[in-house]
């Protein structure tokens, strides 16, 4: 018995405390965002004329209205993570910088130049029209 509580101790210890196997778990669960972090070298950019916390709130709205599936958002870590809808699970990436007080720029990232360019379209337009 006392084996089967330092097993189960020290895997929660393992899984607490290390990043791969953390990073490993959302994979199995579907929720991961490393490739999308992979991605972002090719990711589509633009600044716009807001703030960081309005840019990041009216882009939850934007997404939210052209029917995205949001599974993971980070307001600290500057990132949303989202499929293109519920049927279509293609992950898209959005990361924000902030380059000043009223200037913030937008990463869209995904490993399919489709998701990519699709969100990227949607989500720009909508922030230029919203000024």
């Amino acid at each position: 018995m006392l084996r089967f509580v330092i097993c189960i101790l020290s895997f929660v210890i393992l899984l607490g405390g290390c990043a791969t196997v953390q990073e490993a778990a959302k994979g199995i669960a579907g929720i991961s965002t490393k490739a999308l972090e992979a991605s972002r070298k090719d990711a589509a950019v633009k600044a716009f004329d807001y703030d960081y916390f309005t840019c990041y709130t009216k882009t939850l709205d934007i997404l939210k209205n052209i029917n995205t599936y949001i599974y993971a958002q980070d307001i600290k870590k500057h990132m949303i993570a989202l499929y293109v809808s519920k049927e279509n699970t293609t992950e898209v990436g959005i990361f924000f910088k902030e380059v000043d007080a009223g200037h913030t720029q937008i990463e869209v990232a995904s490993p399919s130049t489709y998701a990519k360019e699709r969100i990227a379209a949607g989500l720009f337009t909508a922030l230029e029209k919203t000024k």
